[in-house]
C-alpha cells in the first residue's frame, strides 16, 4: 500500500491537456484566504517533484515574484528599457546596438536562473576570437548591470556575470602620433580648406575633439592683454564639450589654453567667414549647425590626403596624441604636458598619448659624462 504523503508535501497528478506530472504545494494564503499554489511539472514523477523542490527553494529565497521563463533577453531588454535613465541617446542606441547583437541572439534564450559563469565565459571566449578587448569589456559590462538590476529585482538569486574575467579580444588599431616633418605637412595641406582653423588649433592646443565642436567665440579671446602685469596672452576657455549636459570629460579637462600666434591667425581668418554666427559656435557647418564627428572626419581625411598621409589611416583625434608627443620630444616635462591636457595625472598621458620615434633617455649618459668626462672616439 503507497504512504500517504505528509502534510505540506503537496500532491502529484497527471495532466491529461499536458501530458505531464503536475507537482503541486500549498505556500500560504492571500489576506482573503485563497491558497498560493506553486507548481513543477515534468514528464515523470520524479522529475515534476524537483520541479516543485526548485520552486518552493526560489520562494524560501524570496524569489517568488520571478516567473520561471524568465530569460536573459528579458533581463537584457528590461535594463535597456529602464536602465539608463539620463543618459544620452548615443550611449542609449551603443547599448542597445551591442546588446542587440550580441547579447540577446547568443544568450537570451537562457532562462536567467539557469544561466551559469560557464555559459558566459564560453560566451566570452568566442566573442574574443573576433572582437576587441574594449568591446568585449563593454558586452560584459552591460549584462552585468542587467543580470544585477535582475537580481535587486528578487528574479535571480545571484549575478554569475560578476565571477567571470574578460578574455583579451583581437588588438584594435593603435593610435599614433604626427613627427615634426608630418605635422608641418599637414599644416601646409590645411591651408584654405574649410577645417583649417580647427586642424591648426587641435594640433598646437592638443583639446579634444568634442571639446573643440563645442567651442563657443565667447570662450576665445584672440588680444589678450599686453598692458598689465603679467600680460595675458590670447587663450580660449575650454569649458564646454558635445558630451550629454556639454561638461567636459572630467573636472580637470574643464582649463584655458593660451594660443600660440598660429593658432589666433588661424581664427581670426575662420572668425573673418562669419561660421556660427547665429549659434555662436567657433567652428559650425555652413548652416550654423554644430559639426558632428563625421563631418570633421571627412574634412580632416581630406586634408591628410592632401599631405600624403592617406595610407596611415589618421583620424582627427590623433592630432592630441601629435600634440603630445611633440611636446614630449621637444623636452617639455611630461607634468606640464598633462596638465595642457586636461589629465589628473600623467598615467594616462605617458600609457595612451606619448608615441614618441625616438624616445631617447638622455640624462643618464650626460650625468656620466659630467662625472667621468665624455671621451670622443679619434
Amino acid at each position: 500500500m503507497t504512504a500517504r504523503r505528509g502534510r505540506g508535501e503537496g500532491s502529484i497528478y497527471w495532466d491529461e491537456k499536458r501530458q505531464r506530472f503536475i507537482a503541486a504545494a500549498v505556500v500560504g494564503y492571500t489576506p482573503a484566504g485563497k491558497r498560493i499554489m506553486r507548481r513543477g511539472s515534468g514528464k515523470t514523477k520524479t522529475e515534476a517533484r524537483n520541479k516543485l523542490k526548485e520552486v518552493l527553494r526560489d520562494h524560501e529565497d524570496g524569489l517568488a515574484i520571478a516567473p520561471a521563463n524568465f530569460t536573459v533577453a528579458d533581463a537584457v531588454r528590461d535594463w535597456l528599457a529602464y536602465g539608463l535613465t539620463g543618459r544620452s541617446a548615443k550611449t542609449v542606441a551603443k547599448c542597445t546596438g551591442l546588446c542587440n547583437t550580441h547579447v540577446i541572439p547568443d544568450l537570451g534564450a537562457r532562462k536567467l536562473r539557469a544561466l551559469s559563469a560557464t555559459d558566459v565565459d564560453k560566451w566570452l571566449a568566442a566573442k574574443a576570437k573576433t572582437l576587441s578587448t574594449a568591446t568585449l569589456q563593454n558586452l560584459h559590462n552591460y549584462l552585468n548591470r542587467a543580470v544585477t538590476r535582475a537580481m535587486a529585482r528578487d528574479k535571480v538569486k545571484r549575478n554569475v556575470v560578476a565571477l567571470c574575467g574578460i578574455p583579451t579580444g583581437q588588438p584594435g588599431r593603435p593610435s599614433k602620433s604626427l613627427n615634426h616633418a608630418e605635422a608641418t605637412a599637414l599644416l601646409d595641406a590645411a591651408r584654405g580648406a574649410p577645417l583649417e582653423a580647427y586642424i591648426v588649433v587641435s594640433l598646437l592646443t592638443g583639446a579634444r575633439t568634442e571639446e573643440l565642436r563645442a567651442l563657443m567665440w565667447s570662450h576665445v579671446d584672440l588680444d589678450g592683454l599686453a598692458d598689465v602685469d603679467p600680460p595675458i596672452p590670447p587663450s580660449m576657455q575650454v569649458w564646454r564639450s558635445v558630451r550629454a549636459g556639454g561638461d567636459t570629460k572630467t573636472k580637470k579637462s574643464r582649463r584655458t589654453l593660451a594660443l600660440p600666434g598660429r593658432c589666433v591667425a588661424a581664427l581670426r581668418a575662420h572668425r573673418a567667414k562669419h561660421h556660427g554666427e547665429e549659434t555662436g559656435l567657433v567652428f559650425a557647418t555652413s548652416s550654423g549647425a554644430e559639426l558632428d564627428a563625421a563631418n570633421v572626419r571627412r574634412g580632416f581625411r581630406s586634408v591628410a590626403r592632401k599631405a600624403g598621409l592617406t595610407e596611415h589611416n589618421w583620424t582627427p583625434r590623433e592630432l592630441r596624441h601629435s600634440f603630445v608627443s611633440l611636446l614630449s620630444s621637444g623636452g617639455m616635462r611630461i607634468e606640464e604636458i598633462a596638465d595642457l591636457m586636461g589629465h589628473a595625472g600623467t598615467r594616462v598621458t605617458e600609457a595612451v598619448y606619448r608615441h614618441e620615434l625616438r624616445p631617447v633617455l638622455l640624462s643618464g649618459a650626460v650625468a656620466m659624462d659630467q662625472i667621468f668626462g665624455g671621451i670622443s672616439e679619434a
